[in-house]
């Protein structure tokens, strides 16, 4: 039985009523959020006993409470909605990459949109004379030679629009090969075209799904067209 002031019968715990009357509702996991931690204090502010109310120390300290309960809902909210706007963000730059080219090493290549192939050669060293050679990836015949001269050691860009009719039409494979000083020494890059994006998990890079070079990290990528 909860003790009872002779003088003014206040009771100095809760009754059994205002405990029913103040209980909090939980959040589906089972925490007290800012609006149940209220509700508490000023259920036990109004059935305190008025001759022997909390002293300032204790309300300063629930105070306090209330504070930093005020400030992570606020923070949880702020998080909730940044991870939703990056979430946004991830689904608008995977859907822009479907249909883009990508480069990639390898030296299959297909007609782009506008009907041509396009690369990139990792020369290790000056050349004096580079050929890129085009050849039908199904049947091996060789389809073209481009004289590119002499050049410096580094990245060099070629590119070929004058591809036969139906392999622009069927978008058949073309195979790149780059010939240094009479040997095919240099590394191709092409530009293929994304197919697919897998969506990572909560911190992790994109997937990109290549045409014939299958499952890419969008690590692996270095420009696109």
């Amino acid at each position: 039985m909860p003790d009872v002031n002779t003088a003014t019968g206040a009771s100095a715990t809760f009754t059994a009523a205002a405990a029913a009357n103040s209980a909090p509702t939980r959040t589906g996991n089972g925490d007290l959020g800012q609006q149940d931690f209220l509700a508490l204090m000023t259920a036990q502010l109004q059935n305190q006993d008025p001759f022997a109310p909390m002293e300032n120390g204790e309300f300063l300290a629930q105070m306090a409470q209330f504070s930093t309960v005020a400030g992570l809902d606020r923070v949880n909210t702020t998080l909730s909605d940044i991870g939703s706007q990056i979430g946004g963000n991830r689904i608008a730059t995977a859907s822009s990459l479907l249909g883009q080219q990508v480069l990639v090493p390898g030296s299959l290549a297909r007609p782009d949109a506008s009907g041509g192939v396009h690369g990139v050669a990792d020369l290790p060293e000056a050349a004096s004379a580079v050929t890129v050679t085009y050849s039908d990836a199904e049947t091996g015949a060789e389809l073209h030679r481009q004289d590119m001269g002499a050049q410096p050691a580094g990245l060099m860009g070629f590119d070929w629009d004058g591809l036969p009719p139906q392999i622009v039409s069927s978008r058949g494979a073309v195979r790149v090969a780059i010939e240094v000083d009479g040997d095919t020494t240099a590394e191709p890059f092409v530009y293929a075209r994304v197919v697919g994006v897998q969506m990572p998990e909560s911190g992790q890079d994109m997937t990109l799904r290549v045409e014939d070079y299958g499952l890419r990290s969008s690590l692996e990528i270095t420009d696109i067209r």
